[in-house]
């Protein structure tokens, strides 16, 4: 159990550090939309690698579907729920919306959608003594730029750094408690219900990507972020592949 603490507190701590480098120092839109592209490429990879593959090794294409469907459909509800929050008038210019997403809420929720499912399965993994390094990279180094963008839009929406920080805070905590139960339930784990919990990370991730990370990126980074996106998926793959 303590392992599983240990390694679910490694994982998930990039949140925090990544909240606190966008709420403690103002950084160039330029660099943040590079720093969203690098992540967007491991999320893509960590998907492709991690979830989807590794589930259907495990459980099979039809249980990966199922999970896909429930996280694409539970990312894209829970997001239009905070749109709708947001805007008391019921509506919001193409220009605000360019401007501020949705105070990076977007990318909040997706890191909290995708994060509590990928540390079950990382908390799965440990049972058989065997850390995946792979999916444990891909967690760190994809959770830290959602992280940033998350904070900094946050910040430039109005929110205080105390908020912003008790959020991820409070996220971190959550996604390393997901490793001690996925490490709990091991034994009592289905291939398919495996299956279906990576195909739910992939689903959520996948949403958030098209509607929140990647036009962030392309909007601050320009012409530079589908460079980048490809450097963060190369990073990624490569290190998928020693675990």
């Amino acid at each position: 159990m303590a392992e599983a603490l240990w390694w679910g507190a490694l994982a998930a701590s990039s949140l925090v550090i990544g909240a606190m480098l966008g709420v403690f120092r103002r950084w160039p839109e330029r660099l943040i939309g590079v720093v969203l592209a690098f992540g967007a490429g491991a999320l893509i990879s960590a998907v492709s690698f991690d979830l989807a593959e590794e589930g259907v090794k495990v459980g099979g294409g039809d249980s990966v579907a199922l999970g896909l469907a429930l996280g694409a459909l539970t990312y894209f509800l829970a997001d239009r729920a905070i749109e709708r929050r947001g805007e008391p008038d019921g509506a919001r210019s193409a220009d605000a919306a360019a401007t501020t997403q949705d105070g990076g809420a977007g990318l909040a929720l997706g890191a909290f959608l995708d994060g509590i499912p990928e540390q079950i399965v990382l908390g799965i993994g440990l049972v058989t003594g065997e850390v995946s390094i792979g999916l444990l990279a891909a967690i760190f180094i994809s959770n830290l730029p959602e992280a940033v963008g998350s904070a900094t839009e946050m910040l430039d929406a109005g929110r205080t750094r105390a908020a912003i920080l008790r959020l991820w805070l409070v996220v971190a905590v959550i996604c390393t408690f997901a490793t001690m139960v996925g490490f709990v339930i091991a034994d009592d784990v289905s291939g398919d219900l495996q299956a279906t919990i990576n195909g739910f990370a992939a689903g959520a991730l996948l949403v958030m990507l098209i509607d929140s990370m990647i036009p962030d990126a392309t909007r601050k980074a320009g012409n530079l972020a589908g460079l980048v996106t490809v450097l963060g998926f190369a990073v990624a793959a490569g290190l998928s592949a020693v675990g």
